[in-house]
């Protein structure tokens, strides 16, 4: 009988009293078998049913519990708000802000299962971490500091000091404490999401293919990840793969706006013919381009002209007419025969990719655009431009499709035009009004806007 007791899930959501112990079991009940969630979520239903004709505070909290470990996180909110003022309640209403990224409320209510007496060290850990989600970096550092020496033991405290590390751009020491967090609970689906996206931002795919996988093994799963999942499978040509990540979440949400056009995308993808030829061909046209245009010998005055007009490989002749080069001062018919000469050496044209619809390339292989010359800029200006693309918060999707491009600061994105940014594969109409509103919020534009 003990033995139903500790592994019968509806056991444990009608146990009395319904305390922190019964929900520690639930989750490591479900936790080693997550085929048990459908039991969970029937017994969550029959619940339901039955408080409908008569609703009291006590079945409210067991419905909302059960709605959050479900992942139904609006759902739980409707319950938990009629469960009354005790922690238990307060904590789950925090975990379902939290996945709503309500921060501020979700700080608020973790606050108060912290003052209830609930697991007070965790809800402190986690209202540090909504506080860190909503920019307030200095508070959530204050608690972390304050739980330094009684917290070490926790996964969640390594959690949250490395995604605190992380939004410092502290990448590597991130890692490792995250890493700290997977060791002590290998089930802590966020310090294994926050792996695989610093692994995909570093460039290690591998790893974050395999961080990912793992947080997808432990429901609820953050739709984030299988999107996240998804997007990288595409990069593999793994179509199947990524669209059955998308077809996860859709399963969840229907009408997701990301996952709809992603697994539309995907779709397309899958049908595409790829002439290996060609691609040869391209990569030494890419690689042509990406001759810096300081190999040749040209003039002083031909240097500090291409210098002050940004302009740094062949790729970025291609992409500039004759008028504007003898448009800028100081660029004579001298230095544009001189220019000419160099580009019919490598059996190119200047213009010739306007005319075209090649793209030049940068020595990072994404498309470049021109730059207008910065000097007149104010320094507030110059600092907005040099800013990385990495502080506009933008989604794996976009920012991955802007690095292939080459873009890695402001000033970057607002020299290429709307246009140019869809010829990127996987870069669709999402991803560029993502691009626009970021922009936007800066009072900034894409070239031609």
């Amino acid at each position: 009988m003990a033995e139903l007791m500790t592994t019968d899930v509806r056991a444990l959501l009608d146990r009395t009293p319904f305390d922190a112990s019964a929900v520690a079991d639930l989750r490591e009940v479900l936790g080693r078998d997550p085929s048990r969630y459908t039991t969970l979520r029937e017994a969550v239903a029959a619940m339901r049913d039955r408080t409908k004709s008569n609703p009291n505070p006590e079945s409210m909290l067991r419905i909302g519990v059960g709605e959050v470990l479900l992942g139904h996180f609006k759902a739980s909110l409707e319950y938990l708000l009629k469960s009354g003022d005790i922690g238990l309640a307060h904590y789950h209403r925090g975990l379902a802000f939290e996945n709503l990224q309500r921060w501020n409320d979700a700080a608020s209510a973790f606050a108060a299962a912290s003052a209830a007496g609930y697991d007070a060290k965790n809800s402190d850990l986690h209202r540090a971490g909504a506080l860190r989600r909503s920019g307030k970096l200095e508070e959530a550092k204050a608690i972390l500091d304050k739980l330094e020496d009684s917290a070490t033991s926790l996964a969640e405290f390594h959690y949250q000091r490395g995604s605190l590390l992380a939004s410092e751009r502290e990448m590597v020491s991130a890692a490792a404490e995250l890493e700290k967090a997977v060791n002590i609970d290998k089930s802590h689906t966020g310090a294994l999401f926050e792996l695989a996206y610093i692994s995909d931002l570093l460039g290690n795919d591998d790893a974050a293919v395999e961080y990912y996988v793992r947080c997808t093994k432990l429901p609820p799963v953050p739709l984030a990840a299988w999107n996240n999942l998804g997007i990288l499978y595409e990069d593999r040509n793994q179509f199947r793969d990524a669209e059955n990540c998308y077809r996860q979440v859709l399963n969840f949400d229907k009408s997701h706006p990301r996952a709809t056009l992603f697994f539309k995308d995907c779709l397309a993808s899958r049908g595409m013919y790829i002439d290996e030829s060609l691609e040869k061909q391209n990569d030494i046209i890419r690689r042509q381009m990406e001759i810096p245009v300081t190999d040749f010998e040209l003039s002083v005055r031909s240097r500090n002209c291409l210098r002050k007009m940004n302009i740094r490989t062949l790729g970025d002749l291609t992409r500039i007419t004759e008028a504007a080069l003898l448009a800028s001062k100081n660029f004579g018919e001298t230095s544009l025969s001189e220019i000419k000469e160099m580009m019919t050496s490598k059996n190119l044209r200047l213009g010739m990719a306007l005319e075209a619809g090649l793209h030049g390339t940068s020595a990072g292989g994404g498309a470049m655009a021109y730059h207008d010359p910065i000097e007149d800029l104010s320094p507030e200006d110059k600092a907005l431009l040099a800013k990385s693309i990495n502080d506009l918060n933008l989604s794996v999707r976009a920012r991955k499709c802007l690095s292939k491009l080459g873009i890695n600061t402001v000033g970057e994105l607002v020299s290429h035009t709307g246009d140019e940014m869809l010829e990127c594969k996987n870069f669709g109409v999402t991803s560029l009004n993502e691009v626009r509103e970021k922009l936007t919020a800066l009072n900034l534009k894409l070239k031609n806007e």
